[in-house]
């Protein structure tokens, strides 16, 4: 095994609680429970990479600089459960966007792989014995792609017999559960 293991996490919805199109700092709160779940993996040695589309970016919803503000927020909210992120990548992209440059099709928004690939180049991360863990097939999608296990979160991942993609290697109600399930795993 070359690199080390990570946790790719979805923000809207996964790591905060789902919002429509957040487009300021305060639209960021923790979803319950992640905080610890977060510092428990953390404390294991497991890197924690936050991976997210924001088309409102495409969409001119809101601006980058306001984007890296809500960022400096969230890394805020998690400092306070001693929580750090080992990086975040985001996807400004969608082919329906307004914003000149951002109005395409591309390879990082989810479910492509791209930004969890990138990544593990940047972090030296081994994608094998990581996990995405999100609230959308895309997310799950993207996972397998890049070659990682797979958490789906949310009502719909307890109630669908069939994902809407790829099965997914764990199903839980709230992103706290799946995070305390891998920790148990530890590997």
């Amino acid at each position: 095994m070359t690199g080390r293991a990570a946790v790719f996490l979805d923000r809207d919805g996964t790591v905060t609680e789902p919002r429509h199109y957040p487009a300021r700092p305060a639209d960021l709160v923790l979803a319950p429970g992640v905080g610890p779940a977060l510092r428990r993996l953390q404390k294991q040695g497991r890197l924690l990479v936050l991976v997210t589309n924001q088309s409102g970016l495409a969409r001119g919803l809101f601006s980058l600089r306001t984007l890296d503000a809500m960022h400096r927020h969230l890394r805020t909210l998690l400092t306070a459960h001693d929580v750090h992120l080992d990086g975040i990548y985001v996807c400004p992209h969608h082919p329906d966007g307004t914003v000149e440059g951002l109005s395409f099709r591309c390879a990082c928004r989810k479910p492509n792989a791209g930004l969890l690939v990138d990544s593990a180049g940047e972090l030296d991360i081994d994608l094998a014995s990581s996990w995405m863990v999100g609230d959308f097939a895309s997310d799950v999608e993207a996972g397998r792609r890049a070659g990682c296990r797979t958490a789906w979160i949310g009502p719909a991942a307890t109630t669908q017999t069939e994902p809407p993609g790829p099965e997914p290697t764990l199903r839980t109600a709230t992103a706290a559960e799946a995070l305390h399930h891998i920790a148990r795993l530890r590997s």
